[in-house]
């Protein structure tokens, strides 16, 4: 079993922190997509779509996309539950994960891939119009975050889960991003600083 890392990119730590959360250790290939080795033959093998995380299980078999990786892990090693616990708890984490990479994590990737001048060779054309109106859309969710926050802990109710995960990476891409944080959303910093303070978000 292998999986093939890239230490700078976003969805990449998503997987690292759930590992780390369940204390599960993977040998791991670095796989440097600011030179472009992604893009290579060798990589676009292993994922058509060359993109990251990939896990390449001992028969062959290639699992990408961070959530979907997270996922196997979970039936492997379901203590501790990421993914919820019944079926009411499943469901809202999947409902709240989603929710977090449709309108929160994917709207601050779109802005750092569209205007962030590293990314002029790999987001290709470049459309700062586009990012422009994402920016708006990752701060109405987390807007509307301060309020879901005001009632419970974490995101999806009062144990952390792969939802929390999803919504740690994505404020932090926000420096990188060049997206401010509202200085009045507190239930979130307070969110935000718990969940950092865990030694997974450090993976």
């Amino acid at each position: 079993m292998k999986l093939y890392d890239s230490r700078l990119a976003p969805n990449p730590r998503r997987t690292r922190i759930f590992l780390a959360e369940k204390g599960i250790s993977v040998p791991t290939e670095q796989v440097d997509m600011m030179a472009m080795q992604h893009k290579t033959p060798e990589y676009t093998a292993i994922n058509p779509l060359q993109r990251m995380p990939a896990l390449v299980l001992d028969d062959g078999t290639v699992i990408a996309e961070s959530i979907a990786i997270c996922r196997y892990f979970e039936v492997l090693q379901p203590e501790p539950p990421l993914f919820g616990v019944g079926a009411k708890e499943i469901a809202l984490v999947e409902m709240w994960n989603r929710r977090c990479e449709i309108n929160y994590f994917a709207n601050v990737a779109a802005v750092f891939r569209h205007l962030h001048p590293a990314m002029k060779e790999l987001e290709v054309p470049q459309i700062p119009a586009y990012a422009e109106a994402m920016r708006p859309r990752a701060i109405w969710f987390l807007e509307l975050l301060e309020k879901e926050l005001a009632t419970r802990e974490f995101i999806a109710g009062d144990r952390f889960s792969v939802a929390d995960i999803t919504a740690l990476v994505a404020y932090d891409f926000m420096k990188p991003s060049r997206i401010v944080m509202p200085e009045n959303l507190d239930n979130v910093k307070r969110w935000h600083a718990a969940v950092s303070a865990r030694p997974s978000a450090k993976a």
